[in-house]
């Protein structure tokens, strides 16, 4: 086994990625249904030196959530994925609160800014509502998008753990014995697959990844290209 020292950091860098990951795409969620949905209002709101703070702000809540695992003591070996992570059975009322709030109510908090957002798409393409001046451009819609593929992707790889987990919380003793091993493992590797996604994602519907992708691909395969290029 790995030290424990070892283990509680690299326990807490992973519990910093996943909730800092559902928190800022919440705060992006947010920022999208501001831009098209209160475009009037949008460059007071963010301006840059708001920006920065809510940039901030995310981040700090992301610390504060990640913290208590050092005094419940959550961040154990789990010998069945052969890491670090967070041990649902250790605390039921603390399981029960990390579901809730690192996952259940961001996922509220997105689905509903993404409703809104379908919603005065809709309508302004079937011209319901012509007169709000919704700042709705062809980029501005496939940013929409690839940042709505993102979020269902990350709800649906990340649910089957956090289900689980509330299972396990709300019954140790009855319900933990009887999750096969096999499910667990993967309802982590779904998890942990999420992050690869995303480039996948972000290189189907944005066309300056696409972009990059190729020049990148052309790189590795004629090295000298890239040299010729840039000389």
């Amino acid at each position: 086994t790995m030290g424990d020292l070892h283990c509680q950091a690299s326990g807490f860098i992973m519990g910093l990625s996943v909730i800092g990951s559902i928190f800022n795409i919440t705060a992006i969620a947010i920022n999208r249904y501001c831009y098209i949905c209160h475009s009037l209002h949008y460059d007071r709101l963010y301006s840059l030196r708001n920006t920065c703070c809510y940039l901030g702000l995310t981040w700090l809540l992301t610390a504060l959530a990640t913290v208590p695992n050092f005094f419940v003591g959550s961040l154990q070996y789990d010998p069945r994925i052969y890491s670090c992570t967070f041990a649902q059975t250790v605390s039921s009322y603390y399981t029960i609160s990390v579901v809730i709030i690192h996952f259940l109510i961001p996922l509220l908090v997105v689905s509903y800014c993404y409703m809104r957002i379908w919603v005065l798409v809709i309508q302004v393409k079937h011209r319901v509502k012509p007169e709000q001046g919704a700042k709705l451009k062809p980029s501005d819609v496939r940013n929409f998008l690839t940042m709505f593929m993102v979020f269902v992707l990350f709800a649906v790889c990340w649910a089957p753990l956090n289900l689980i987990g509330l299972a396990v919380a709300i019954n140790p003793v009855k319900v933990a014995p009887h999750i096969p091993e096999w499910l667990f493992v993967m309802s982590y590797f779904m998890a942990y697959f999420n992050s690869c996604l995303n480039a996948i994602i972000y290189g189907l519907l944005n066309q300056n990844f696409r972009k990059e992708y190729k020049t990148i691909l052309l790189a590795l395969c004629v090295p000298r290209l890239l040299l010729t290029e840039t000389s």
